[in-house]
């Protein structure tokens, strides 16, 4: 893997993490820049170009930063071979991210492959507003008031959300058996995904099978299941019991379940459930985890379960998630209804990234 190739995969990784959290990450960038950003990349699909050449000459500036990168070609007196530059590293990149990109290189296009340099008077016919953007973030690059590392930064993130925002269609399997629906959640939760979100698919797949319960159990008859809260909402700031909330008409919580994604079940974590517990009304508990419990820690979570049932009255119930959701689908009339619902689940959830979907699609086209 070359410098160029690191800077790109260390910069993406970075800017999916960003995308991930809640809210927009900060940008040290000035308000003109942004505004200059915005168009350059919320004209990518029609305008490739203008955006690969402006991703070339970050990257190219990061390597070699006394080089102008306005001089993108070696013809051009103290100029560089853009265009050899992002043959070899930048389309190629765009391509593998699903990001807008040309069939080989962004210099490609008449308007772009003069040979004079992008000063603020480049004579190339690009349209304006997108001209005079371009031609301004990479004269704030040059002029200092622009960082490249910033700009590559702000650039991804917003490729990454006009990505995100294309409406990808889900694979819906057909005819599975239990056992294959539990290998295939389980690859796609363990997928080697670069982004933070995984944590929030066995939390999709069990609502998805509650989703089937709350009209087939007699149990949750005038119960209701409520809405998923945002993958980064704390239970004590949202004042939600678990991840998944079942309640009674008073609103008062019925049942509950705390999910784990890679994370044993402790005793700490058994006993900060056995505090909430006890300052509610809750009927049942379930702290589930795709890790299973901590070995060492079992014969105290067990006197935690008996405590609960005997003195508050709530049974605690710790187990792992693909037992549960085996469980579960066992019980469902109609395990396609809780494909159907996990499908929908993973099309709305915010915290679903486009490599969440894409992987999903990939298993079950493998299957």
């Amino acid at each position: 893997m070359t410098d160029a190739d690191i800077i790109l995969k260390d910069a993406y990784e970075n800017a999916l993490n960003e995308t991930a959290q809640v809210g927009e990450a900060e940008s040290n960038l000035s308000q003109e820049s942004i505004q200059s950003l915005d168009t350059i990349v919320s004209e990518s699909e029609c305008n490739k170009g203008v955006y690969t050449v402006v991703m070339t000459s970050v990257v190219y500036k990061l390597l070699n930063p006394e080089q102008d990168i306005r001089k993108h070609q070696s013809s051009i007196p103290g100029g560089y071979s853009g265009r050899t530059f992002d043959t070899k590293h930048i389309t190629s990149f765009l391509k593998e991210c699903g990001f807008p990109a040309m069939a080989e290189s962004g210099w490609l296009t008449r308007s772009l492959e003069q040979k004079v340099a992008y000063n603020k008077d480049y004579p190339g016919a690009i349209k304006e507003p997108l001209k005079h953007c371009f031609l301004s973030i990479l004269d704030d690059i040059e002029t200092g008031k622009a960082s490249p590392s910033n700009v590559l930064d702000y650039m991804l993130r917003s490729l990454i959300r006009q990505r995100e925002k294309k409406n990808i269609s889900l694979a819906l399997p057909q005819n599975l058996s239990i056992n294959e629906i539990i290998n295939l959640l389980g690859k796609h939760f363990h997928h080697c995904y670069k982004s933070h979100g995984a944590a929030r698919l066995p939390v999709l797949a069990l609502y998805a099978a509650y989703q089937c319960l709350m009209t087939e159990c007699k149990r949750f008859d005038g119960k209701n299941l409520l809405p998923l809260e945002s993958h980064t909402s704390a239970d004590s700031q949202s004042g939600r019991m678990g991840d998944i909330d079942v309640n009674n008409q008073d609103n008062t919580p019925f049942e509950a379940v705390e999910v784990k994604f890679d994370i044993p079940i402790s005793y700490e974590i058994a006993q900060t459930a056995k505090s909430k517990i006890e300052k509610s009304k809750v009927s049942r508990y379930y702290i589930l985890s795709t890790k299973g419990t901590v070995d060492a820690d079992a014969e105290n979570i067990d006197k935690i379960i008996r405590q609960l049932k005997n003195i508050h009255g709530c049974q605690l119930v710790v187990n792992g998630v693909f037992p549960s959701l085996k469980y579960y689908l066992r019980i469902i009339e109609d395990t396609s209804v809780f494909i159907e619902n996990y499908v929908m689940l993973l099309s709305k959830d915010k915290a679903v990234l486009f490599e969440h979907k894409e992987a999903w699609n990939d298993l079950v086209s493998s299957l």
